[in-house]
């Protein structure tokens, strides 16, 4: 049973969770302060918890699933669950099943709005997975569906939706979906081969890498217009200088003659970030 655990949770990448779950809660706390003046409650925190993993959990295996037949063919993805045989395909649609209905109950729990933007969010877990067969723009699909985490963060607290929110959404939108086309650089021959539309297998590995960075740009704007949107200050401000450093190195230890360090830039530095930007939003709001 314990080798069985732990294969879903390697299935769903449990440790991916530090990339959107940080953000979730910097919704759920800068709306709260934002719109109702004090921190949500522990129990708001706990339903906006069990509505991610549900949500999270779910695109991870719908993903597996629908990709299956593609990772058996890569040569770096041919050793996940599915595709070792190590998963049979109805049992990671139970646990798909269990996902959603965690989602669906979490989001009963919060209020009406959060209900009502639910099928939407179902919709852009679903379409992400298709999105690489048909358009290279599947890096700003999966963007706007990890945005979904601290948009629904705030929804989940507020039950409202305002220009902030929408500004902090799309920040994460643009910080999911650079990141994302420096990790595709990995697969850019085998996209290519397959007929996979990626940024990496439309425009180059040189030329995706600067888009990536414009769009840490747009990142590191938005985060600068949370600051002035909001009473959010100094600490936040100090949050924001080692953000702008994680960025800058992220795009610095990667380059179209080195590609070594895909993993620090993909993984390690933005876990890093998602926690600075979370902590130091936390610390302003709790010192005021």
């Amino acid at each position: 049973m314990f080798r069985k655990i732990r294969i879903f949770l390697e299935m769903i990448k449990i440790e991916h969770t530090l990339f959107a779950l940080p953000f979730a809660f910097m919704g759920a706390i800068l709306g709260s302060m934002v719109v109702n003046d004090t921190f949500p409650t522990w129990m708001q925190i706990m339903w906006v918890l069990l509505a991610m993993i549900g949500a999270r959990s779910a695109a991870f295996g719908l993903n597996r699933m629908i990709d299956q037949a593609i990772d058996k063919k890569n040569p770096r993805t041919a050793m996940r669950a599915i595709p070792a045989g190590l998963l049979k395909n109805g049992e990671v649609v139970i646990f798909i099943i269990v996902s959603f209905v965690l989602l669906f109950w979490a989001s009963s729990n919060l209020n009406v709005l959060s209900m009502q933007l639910l099928p939407i969010a179902v919709f852009m877990l679903v379409l992400y997975s298709y999105t690489k067969r048909f358009t290279w723009l599947c890096h700003i699909v999966l963007g706007m569906t990890i945005g979904l985490a601290p948009l629904g963060g705030w929804v989940a607290v507020t039950g409202t939706m305002d220009w902030t929110a929408i500004v902090l959404y799309v920040t994460i939108v643009f910080w999911t979906a650079g990141f994302d086309i420096i990790y595709a650089c990995q697969d850019l021959d085998f996209d290519q081969g397959e007929g996979l539309h990626s940024i990496p297998s439309r425009f180059g590995l040189n030329k995706s890498l600067q888009i990536a960075k414009f769009f840490h740009v747009i990142t590191a704007i938005g985060f600068l217009a949370l600051l002035l949107l909001t009473d959010l200050s100094w600490w936040y401000g100090a949050g924001m200088l080692i953000t702008y450093g994680i960025l800058f190195y992220e795009h610095y230890i990667v380059s179209p003659n080195d590609m070594s360090r895909v993993q620090t830039a993909f993984f390690t530095m933005n876990s890093v970030l998602s926690l600075v930007v979370f902590t130091f939003t936390l610390i302003d709001l709790a010192v005021k």
